[in-house]
């Protein structure tokens, strides 16, 4: 009997799964095409499936949504998001890096040390914050990019390196740093006392092995799925300087002409989408930390007061931000409300929850 039950529950677990193909194939009335320029081992994967699953069922197989991984749809940020103003692809994901040229403000989400953890982060990424960036890029776009979500793309980004650990900014001194194209992420590096050095993704473990760059800002399951440690990256440290924000964006025009009861089909979905990319990293970043140090990787934590340090030495970024960049002072103020409003709310809970 319980083999049998077994079998039951199989089947009708394969059933859920694959009813949203079924739906797909048969009966919608909208499509919605996504990409996401990863992997299926990526939380960008994770959050796509959830809201694949989720937007296909609640509305009863009226909207279809098309998955497509990697780069056959597109294979840069400026291109990817020409396609979501254009209308050829209708969801894509990209980090604040690969949106900075076309909405130069989203790098507020690489400003340093503003969020303090997990929970602050969450809650700032459901809060009026993202409303703000939303009327934004829509003002900037001609009403035709929408921003439905920000999620989680890797957890924290920590500085790593090849050569020593770094544990104030003296430590710092020195060290050819890898950032992307953005501004912002090389004023931090300068503001610690680093050389910036851009360098494309895919060229970065070469780059290590040939010292051209000797650390970066990354999170610890992108070091450890590109494999960084074999090409000479043994010392991290965990100052979790920023979230590695995941900025989630829709066709306007698409997301408009769904009728009302979709379109809270659709927001939901992306909703769901989001808490599957906060949960994703978390899981995987155990795993990620125990290869590391496993391979000989060294894991420093940073000291109230060596964080303070950091803190401090990276202040001037906010200025530069607020000053050199389109929409940044507004936009700067309304993160750090965010997560001031965060964590005093926090804070307080926890001060009930202990007594």
């Amino acid at each position: 009997m319980k083999s049998i039950l077994k079998k039951i529950g199989t089947a009708a677990l394969g059933l859920s799964l694959v009813a949203g193909a079924t739906w797909s194939a048969y009966a919608a009335d909208f499509t919605i095409r996504a990409t996401a320029n990863s992997n299926e081992n990526d939380e960008d994967y994770d959050g796509l499936v959830v809201f694949k699953n989720y937007v296909e069922s609640a509305s009863n197989g009226k909207i279809a949504v098309e998955l497509f991984i990697g780069t056959q749809l597109c294979s840069k940020g400026a291109e990817c998001l020409q396609g979501v103003a254009d209308g050829s692809i209708d969801v894509y994901i990209s980090t604040s890096g690969g949106a900075a040229g076309a909405f130069p403000y989203v790098q507020v989400l690489d400003l340093p040390y503003l969020m303090r953890d997990d929970r602050v982060a969450e809650k700032v990424l459901q809060s009026d914050f993202v409303r703000t960036l939303r009327d934004m890029a829509l003002a900037d776009s001609g009403d035709k990019i929408r921003l439905m979500t920000i999620g989680n793309t890797g957890g924290w980004r920590n500085f790593a390196n090849t050569k020593r650990v770094v544990k104030t900014p003296k430590d710092m001194e020195g060290l050819k740093i890898r950032t992307v194209v953005a501004d912002l992420p090389q004023e931090l590096v300068k503001a610690l006392g680093a050389s910036p050095t851009p360098i494309p993704w895919p060229e970065l473990f070469t780059s290590f092995q040939t010292g051209v760059v000797e650390g970066s800002k990354n999170g610890i399951t992108d070091i450890m799925g590109m494999k960084f440690p074999d090409a000479g990256l043994k010392y991290v440290t965990l100052d979790g300087h920023a979230y590695m924000g995941a900025l989630w964006w829709m066709n306007n025009d698409k997301f408009k002409s769904l009728p009302e009861d979709l379109r809270q089909v659709v927001v939901d979905g992306f909703y769901g989408l989001q808490q599957a990319t906060f949960a994703s990293p978390k899981r995987k970043s155990i795993q990620a930390y125990a290869d590391f140090v496993r391979g000989g990787g060294n894991l420093y934590v940073p000291s109230p007061s060596e964080k303070g340090a950091f803190q401090q030495a990276a202040a001037p970024v906010y200025d530069w931000f607020k000053t050199n960049v389109k929409n940044g002072a507004t936009i700067f103020d309304s993160l750090k409300s965010a997560a001031e409003a965060a964590q005093k709310e926090i804070d307080e809970a926890s001060a009930r929850d202990l007594n």
